[in-house]
């Protein structure tokens, strides 16, 4: 029993640690959303065999096309007046964000939880 309570803290924090990691990618593409040239992180999850804790997977480049945006004052401007935007959608990137911080709260709530029942083990075990 002690060992799957050990290995459940261990479940829930590799989610915590996975999902904090791709808030910072989030982040990125946010702060870069107005950066020309800029192609948003995409992160993905893997299972490590042998343990079976979640980890981040390759961060990948979204190869999409990006934005043509007319301006023909900017510096970046091709003849045609446009230069390349970047293909940052703050809709999804806000959506990645809230569906990262719910399956942070869970694997923090799980992690609280197997903590809690770990010291009441340990309380009847003093007694």
């Amino acid at each position: 029993m002690g060992n799957d309570l050990i290995s459940s803290l261990s479940f829930s924090a590799s989610g915590m640690e996975t999902q904090a990691m791709r808030l910072r990618h989030v982040s990125e593409n946010i702060a870069n959303a107005d950066t020309p040239g800029y192609h948003r992180k995409v992160m993905t999850f893997e299972q490590a065999m042998d343990s079976g804790l979640v980890k981040a997977g390759p961060v990948k480049l979204d190869r999409s096309d990006l934005t043509k945006i007319y301006d023909p004052g900017h510096p970046l401007a091709d003849e045609t007046g446009h230069y390349d935007g970047s293909n940052v959608d703050l809709v999804i990137e806000i959506a990645d964000a809230r569906e990262a911080q719910r399956s942070y709260e869970a694997n923090l709530r799980m992690f609280d939880q197997t903590r809690q029942m770990t010291q009441s083990l340990f309380d009847l075990l003093r007694r």
